[in-house]
C-alpha cells in the first residue's frame, strides 16, 4: 500500500520572528504530528522540496528533521526519506470542529469588584524597539549586554549538580544568590542583613506587592508619593488601604507633611519616582525620628542606584533605620533586563518569614534555573562589569539629552543627582503630554506621559519622563527636536 505524501504546503515559517528557521521547522512537524494531521507512517517532504518551499537552505530542514528523528517524531526508512514515527509515545490531540465560545461576559462583570484593565499606569508601544526614538524608561540597549556570559552561566546552571539542587520542589531562595547580597548588594548600600532578613522576589514590584498584602491584613493608613510610582497607589487602593498622597518637592518628600495616624509610609527616597529627586539627610533622619514617634514603618523602593555616573548615590534609608521600622525592596532587573525578573525584600526576620509564606501561597519560589544562572553571573564579576559599562553609556547619554533640551523650550524639572537613566520634563503651559505622546508615535517618537504618575482626578498633563537607557547616543539630539518641534506646533495652534 502506497504511503501517504505530506505535501510542503502545509509548513511555513515567520520571517518576521527572530527565532531560527530550523527551531520553526521542527515545531511545526512536531504541532501537525500531534494535531493528527500528520499521520503514523505519512512520508515527509523530502528535504529538497520542502528547502524549496521555504526558502531556506537544504542543509536546515536535514538537520531538522535529524533532531526531531533523535527525539521519535520521525524515523527514517530506506529509500524512503522521512516517515512520522509509528509510536505511542506520541501523545496526539484530536483535531476537530471547534465550538465558538459564548459570549457571557455580564456574569463575570457581576463578580469580579473591580475593572482593573482602565488602571492607570505607563503603557509602552509593543514594537517601541522597532522605532527610531525610544526616550523610554526602564528597559535595556541589548548592545550592552553580554550575552555570550549570561548563556554561559545559564549552562553552568543546568549542569547535573545544580539541576539535581533544582530539580526539588521546596519553597527555597538560590543560596548563591541570597549571598551575594549579603555579601555584595546590600554592603553598596549600607546595610547589614543575615540569611532569614531577605527574601528573593519576582522583581522589586513582587516585594512590595507582597509587603502590601501583609500590611493590609488589618485596616491600613499609608501615605504614597505624589507623584508617585503609580502600581504602588494602584496595589494599595486595590488591598483596601486609606491613602494619603503628598506632594514632593525638589527634596523628596516632606516628612512634615504626614498625617498623624499614619501606619506606613511608601517611598523612593535615593531616587524618587517619577522625578529623580533625593531625600535630604535631614529629611531622612526626621522621617525615621517620626517613624518611631508615632509608630509607622517605611516601605523603600531603591530602584537604579547601580546608575550612579555623576556622583555616589546616597545611603539606603535602610541603612541608618536603627528600630527596623524600614522594609527594603531592591532590583536586579533594572541593571540586567527588565524580563528577568528578580528582586528581594530586607527586613526583620519576623516580617520576612512571613512574607515568605505568603510568597509559597502564590508561586513558591522564583524559578530556580533563573536564581542560579543569575547568582552565577553576579559571582563571576560580568554583573559589576556590566554596570561599568551601562555607567559609561549613559552618562554620553545623558548629557547629550541635556544638550540637546537646552536648545529648546522644555525645561527638565527634576534629574537624579547621580546619574540614573532618565529625567523629569515639563513642557510649556497649555501642552498635553498624553497628546504630544500619541502624536509623536508618527515620527518613532516614544516618551512617557506624566499624568499616571500623579494622583486624583486632576492630573498635570504638562510633564513626561524621558528615558535614555535604551536610545543610541546619535539619536539623541534628532529625537529631542523632533519633540520640540511637536511641542512648538501644539503652541502654535492654541494661538
Amino acid at each position: 500500500m502506497a504511503k501517504v505524501r505530506i505535501a510542503p504546503d502545509v509548513f511555513f515559517l515567520d520571517r518576521t520572528s527572530r527565532r531560527p528557521f530550523q527551531t520553526q521547522i521542527r515545531e511545526k512537524v512536531i504541532e501537525s504530528i500531534l494535531s493528527t494531521q500528520a499521520l503514523p507512517g505519512s512520508l515527509m517532504p523530502s528535504s529538497r522540496k520542502l528547502a524549496e518551499h521555504l526558502g531556506v537552505a537544504r542543509m536546515t530542514v536535514t538537520l531538522a528533521y535529524q533532531e526531531l528523528v533523535v527525539q521519535g517524531y520521525l524515523e527514517t526508512q530506506s529509500r524512503s526519506g522521512y516517515l512520522v514515527a509509528k509510536t505511542d509515545a506520541v501523545p496526539r490531540l484530536p483535531k476537530g470542529h471547534v465550538n465558538e465560545p459564548i459570549e457571557n461576559s455580564e456574569v463575570w462583570k457581576n463578580i469580579l469588584s473591580e475593572n482593573l484593565a482602565a488602571r492607570r499606569r505607563v503603557v509602552k508601544p509593543k514594537d517601541w524597539r522597532a522605532l527610531p526614538y525610544p526616550f523610554v524608561f526602564g528597559e535595556m540597549d541589548t548592545a550592552l549586554f553580554n550575552h555570550t556570559a549570561w548563556r554561559e552561566c545559564a549552562r553552568q546552571a543546568i549542569g547535573k549538580r545544580d539541576f539535581d539542587l533544582m530539580a526539588g520542589n521546596g519553597a527555597t531562595d538560590d543560596p548563591l544568590l541570597v549571598d551575594y547580597i549579603l555579601s555584595r548588594m546590600l554592603p553598596r548600600r549600607g546595610i547589614t542583613a543575615n540569611q532569614d532578613q531577605v527574601l528573593i522576589t519576582v522583581g522589586a514590584q513582587n516585594a512590595i506587592w507582597l509587603a502590601i498584602e501583609l500590611l493590609t491584613r488589618r485596616p491600613l493608613k499609608a501615605v504614597c508619593e505624589n507623584p508617585g510610582y503609580p502600581d504602588t497607589l494602584q496595589a494599595l487602593q486595590w488591598c483596601g488601604a486609606d491613602i494619603t498622597t503628598v506632594d514632593v518637592d525638589q527634596y523628596g518628600l516632606p516628612p512634615n507633611k504626614i498625617p498623624i495616624g499614619t501606619q506606613a509610609v511608601f517611598v523612593t527616597p535615593s531616587h524618587h519616582a517619577p522625578t529623580g529627586a533625593t531625600l535630604t539627610r535631614e529629611r531622612r533622619l526626621r522621617l525615621l525620628e517620626q517613624a518611631q514617634e508615632h509608630d509607622f514603618i517605611i516601605v523603600e523602593d531603591d530602584y537604579e542606584f547601580e546608575m550612579s555616573f555623576i556622583q555616589p548615590p546616597s545611603p539606603a534609608l535602610k541603612a541608618i533605620d536603627k528600630d527596623q521600622r524600614v522594609l527594603y525592596a531592591g532590583s536586579f532587573s533594572k541593571a540586567l533586563f527588565p524580563g528577568l525578573r528578580l528582586g528581594y525584600l530586607v527586613g526583620p526576620e519576623r516580617v520576612i518569614a512571613e512574607a515568605r509564606e505568603l510568597r509559597s501561597m502564590i508561586l513558591r519560589h522564583p524559578p530556580g534555573h533563573l536564581q542560579r544562572t543569575a547568582a552565577y553571573f553576579l559571582a563571576q564579576g560580568h554583573y559589576d562589569l556590566l554596570i561599568r559599562d551601562m555607567r559609561r553609556a549613559f552618562a554620553k547619554r545623558r548629557a547629550a539629552v541635556v544638550d540637546a533640551l537646552g536648545n529648546t523650550d522644555l525645561e527638565i524639572s527634576g534629574a537624579a543627582q547621580f546619574g540614573g537613566t532618565s529625567l523629569w520634563v515639563k513642557t510649556p503651559d497649555g501642552i498635553d503630554t498624553e497628546t504630544l505622546a500619541t502624536d509623536l508615535l508618527k515620527d518613532g517618537v516614544v516618551i512617557e506621559p506624566g499624568a499616571p504618575f500623579f494622583s486624583g482626578d486632576n492630573q498635570p498633563k504638562g510633564f513626561f519622563r524621558l528615558g535614555y537607557s535604551s536610545i543610541p547616543v546619535d539619536k539623541i539630539p534628532e529625537g529631542v527636536r523632533l519633540i520640540s518641534a511637536k511641542v512648538t506646533a501644539a503652541q502654535k495652534q492654541k494661538l
